[in-house]
């Protein structure tokens, strides 16, 4: 039986025209230069990397002199946060908030904050797994130096409204860092609209080369960002070292083909994962992690009463899902997204995230559906259990 690919919100395989253009860099030995070189290799090195720039800009709203290029989106959180919370210590506070809902690379970051003396309030959003505006102003001290709210969250979908966030914080001293690695090129998303300090972009998601990222870094008023590493001062002196010019071009092609397919895509997602759904909420104790209404479009995140999660994900073993982030490699715990949320460990243990990409097809989903239903149904079969508490 042919496995079907369901996990994008992983990685996303890379689109052959993204690919073309990578090996196209890779393989002119007229742009073989450093692109901090100042000879004519150099030069149209650094220019490959600057029309990728402009494209990655593009996308967003944004002007490219805003973007400073990372190895992932991983390494933008980390620079946004401890670059950001370091350098504003000592002229607004040690005190940042974020929720517990984040992605592992906010949260990394923030407890490296902790062991570095900072204090960090960790919010916990409603069932729906959306934070009010109000949670986030009551957390609000003096000292606050930092917010870091993602907008699209990486297992559940839910979309924040981080605009109404960072027109709250407006004026208050505060930076706003965003999280969008989920969000670029699946939900419309303007950087000036959004009004965030710091925005963190990957390029994996929309399928561009795992390895590349960027942080949106505002231009007025400019944040302050203390470097994580030292060298030549590349990127403006944010992120040092030599320019992977081919992954750059990589995230700049998959930037492009985005914008240039985001309404469609969006409409199109949205009818798979509503599908899908569709399929699958006929089931009896079958339920919808997230918000109904405030989802991207390209993730589904379902949970299985009655069933053993590590049962029904070997039973599965013909569907590329995840139980919730892939992003926690090596942990067999239940998703503490979940948890946060109200599921008990059994629910959050027995729940698949579907999520959806360019590659993706109605028969991808019409068979998934199909193999989700008869494998829930055989475990029931075969091991009846009692009702989950954490219904919703």
């Amino acid at each position: 039986m042919q496995t079907i690919y369901l996990d994008n919100a992983a990685s996303t395989p890379i689109d052959p025209r993204v690919l073309a253009a990578m090996t196209d860099c890779l393989t002119d030995p007229h742009e073989a230069g450093n692109p901090s070189s100042t000879h004519v290799y150099g030069q149209r090195a650094a220019a490959r990397v600057e029309a990728a720039r402009a494209v990655v800009a593009r996308l967003i709203g944004a002007t490219p002199d805003t973007i400073v290029f990372t190895s992932g989106a991983t390494e933008a959180d980390s620079l946004a946060i401890l670059g950001a919370a370091r350098g504003n210590a000592g002229i607004k506070g040690r005190h940042v908030i974020t929720s517990r809902t984040e992605h592992k690379a906010v949260l990394g970051a923030c407890a490296q904050l902790e062991r570095e003396g900072f204090e960090v309030t960790y919010l916990t959003p409603d069932r729906n797994g959306l934070l009010a505006t109000g949670q986030i102003e009551a957390a609000l001290r003096p000292t606050t130096s930092l917010v870091s709210i993602m907008l699209v969250n990486n297992e559940t979908g839910v979309v924040q409204d981080c605009a109404a966030i960072a027109a709250m914080l407006a004026g208050r001293g505060v930076l706003f860092h965003v999280d969008a690695a989920q969000a670029a090129g699946r939900v419309a998303l303007d950087a000036i609209a959004l009004n965030a300090d710091l925005i963190s972009l990957a390029s994996h998601k929309i399928h561009g080369p795992i390895g590349v990222g960027a942080l949106y870094v505002r231009r007025q008023p400019r944040p302050l960002l203390v470097p994580l590493l030292f060298g030549g001062g590349q990127e403006r002196g944010l992120r040092p070292g030599t320019v992977a010019t081919h992954q750059v071009v990589g995230m700049g092609a998959a930037y492009q083909l985005a914008g240039e397919v985001l309404a469609e895509e969006v409409q199109r997602l949205t009818g798979l994962r509503d599908r899908l759904w569709g399929r699958l909420k006929g089931l009896a104790e079958v339920y919808l992690n997230g918000d109904g209404a405030q989802r991207a479009p390209h993730i589904l995140s379902v949970s299985f009463g009655g069933v053993d999660g590590e049962a029904l994900r070997a039973g599965l073993d013909t569907l590329a899902v995840s139980g919730g982030s892939a992003c926690s490699a090596g942990s067999s715990e239940s998703s503490y997204v979940l948890r946060a949320l109200g599921r008990d460990d059994a629910l959050a243990g027995a729940t698949l995230r579907f999520s959806f990409g360019r590659t993706t097809t109605q028969a991808d989903v019409d068979a998934a559906a199909d193999r989700v239903v008869r494998e829930v149904a055989r475990l029931r079969s075969l091991a009846p259990a009692a009702p989950s508490k954490a219904h919703a």
